[in-house]
């Protein structure tokens, strides 16, 4: 079937949140609040890319992950690029991408030790409709009041390098070792390629684009699978009806219809984006 449904997933984290973003119900106000929502096809614990929401009310862990390499010298499958799309914060949030200045290893251990990590970092405001691509080797930290969707290679090795005194545990050694800590530079996405699309990372780890609305055939090779993520709007994939807040797995050719006023995003692991 070349358009399935993913299951969604609701995680329950203590830096989250009861009331969240859109089409998403709200936590019970007797539950724990809810951190991410992320979506997996059945019996499929390996894809190549994951997507989830993520809804904070506390600062994140300040953390960095591994790139391809680093990783499978630990036996790891892949490393871990992301990015993340702001749908929604509070004015005074913001995202810590990068130190304000080039760190080296003594200092940034130093610090992470000291909780002055906090001050070397750059925090960045955000707001509904920013863009940050973070690849591997980034120290970065997202902020409390923020909903974004994240996507990334699918990969949970993450090296916490502060939390704020949280009792949690540390790993100081690996995350010094992956740190790539300079100043962040933005990622410069290649923008609008045609009517109703437009780039917002090409590779090399995986390509997200962001579709309008309308009537279009996507064609992925064989052995490619996408995701499809209806930010806003709704409408069918090969006759699978989608709407915002769920996420889709396509292979092969898939006819897609959507509303006009629809946000899609469309990710897919690679280099080149689909029709190159």
């Amino acid at each position: 079937m070349p358009a399935k449904l993913l299951a969604t997933h609701r995680v329950e984290k203590p830096w989250g949140r009861r009331r969240l973003w859109g089409p998403f119900p709200d936590a019970p106000a007797d539950g724990e609040p809810v951190g991410e929502i992320w979506f997996q096809a059945p019996g499929d614990s390996t894809p190549d890319l994951l997507i989830k929401y993520l809804f904070t009310s506390e600062k994140l862990s300040v953390q960095v992950h591994p790139d391809d390499a680093q990783a499978q010298a630990r036996g790891l499958t892949r490393g871990k690029d992301e990015c993340w799309l702001i749908l929604g914060a509070e004015p005074d949030s913001t995202i810590a991408a990068g130190t304000k200045r080039p760190v080296d290893a003594e200092t940034l251990r130093a610090a992470a030790l000291d909780g002055s990590i906090e001050a070397l970092l750059d925090w960045k405001p955000v707001k509904a409709g920013d863009f940050l691509y973070a690849a591997s080797g980034t120290v970065h930290a997202i902020g409390a009041g923020i909903t974004l969707i994240e996507v990334q290679q699918n990969s949970e090795t993450t090296y916490r390098l502060y939390d704020y005194g949280r009792p949690r545990e540390l790993h100081l050694d690996d995350g010094v070792a992956v740190s790539d800590a300079r100043p962040y530079v933005p990622y410069a996405s290649p923008g609008k390629v045609e009517e109703g699309r437009s780039i917002l990372v090409e590779g090399p780890k995986f390509v997200l684009e962001r579709l309008g609305g309308g009537d279009r055939t996507l064609t992925l090779p064989e052995g490619l699978t996408a995701w499809l993520i209806p930010v806003v709007g709704s409408g069918e994939a090969d006759g699978t009806e989608f709407k915002a807040g769920e996420c889709l797995a396509l292979t092969g050719t898939v006819r897609l219809v959507a509303e006009d006023h629809a946000d899609l995003l469309l990710a897919y692991p690679g280099a080149q984006r689909l029709g190159d």
